[in-house]
């Protein structure tokens, strides 16, 4: 049974959602709604699917998340008080110590038997490390997540800017996890757009086509892919020469109709 996010479009690009176990990191810059997608994620999971979350934070106050959360709509403290969602705000130092991950996540799970956990994020907890021993500790984190049975989200905030197609694998992570998920910023016609991309899913096929998203007020909405432009990821988007070609054979039908009418 795969892991659903309840987002219907990224669950089709995802052949269905994600595969029960897997490790995902979710790639992107700042605001491009990283965070929101995975507390979605959590959040449906509890109340759609019976699969209940834990939100491990390293950057954010309790009170700022379930703020952000009730703005969208969500009341993680009731699903708190349900015991189908925890949230976690703990330094970095105390995860590194050895037998830190379990300790402070044994109890969350065996409360709530949770399926579904989010690290934020994995790029804070790597200005604590070195970069060795930050793939040791992600490998580390990952082994222990699949031992217990979960689906782990793992945000990664990279620096991208427009015109940078380069995916945020500088600490050479990305073989560690079976999904890649990246949320880009791109500049379409002097308008910023949302782009979203499943780069790779390791046992399952997946839509390989960028799509356009919207942070709404009540979460992350997926659209139709950019067909109409190539060179997205490259920061020099151009309308695709099908595209034109089927705009001048409309335009030339058009005025020819005009002209025999």
């Amino acid at each position: 049974m795969r892991l659903q996010t309840g987002i219907s479009e990224l669950d089709q690009m995802l052949c269905g959602g994600f595969l029960p176990g897997d490790a995902v990191l979710l790639s992107g810059g700042a605001g491009t709604g990283k965070t929101t997608l995975a507390l979605e994620h959590l959040v449906n999971g509890a109340t759609q699917f019976g699969q209940n979350g834990i939100y491990l934070t390293f950057e954010q106050l309790p009170a700022q998340i379930y703020r952000d959360s009730q703005s969208l709509g969500w009341d993680i403290r009731k699903l708190e008080d349900e015991n189908k969602f925890r949230l976690i705000c703990t330094s970095p130092n105390i995860l590194l110590e050895t037998g830190g991950g379990e300790s402070i996540l044994s109890e969350p799970f065996k409360e709530i038997h949770a399926q579904r956990i989010v690290v934020d994020s994995l790029s804070h907890l790597a200005t604590f490390t070195g970069l060795s021993e930050l793939r040791r500790e992600i490998y580390r984190l990952i082994m222990l997540f699949k031992a217990r049975g979960l689906g782990s989200l793992l945000i990664w905030e990279n620096n991208e800017s427009y015109g940078k197609s380069t995916l945020s694998t500088d600490a050479g992570i990305s073989f560690l996890v079976d999904c890649i998920v990246s949320l880009k910023p791109v500049e379409i016609e002097s308008t910023v757009r949302k782009a979203l991309v499943v780069w790779k899913m390791r046992g399952s096929d997946h839509d390989k086509r960028l799509r356009e998203y919207e942070i709404t007020s009540h979460g992350v909405e997926v659209s139709t892919p950019f067909s109409d432009y190539e060179g997205l990821l490259t920061g020099s988007p151009r309308r695709s020469i099908t595209e034109q070609a089927a705009n001048n054979w409309a335009m030339a039908f058009a005025k020819n109709k005009q002209k025999h009418s």
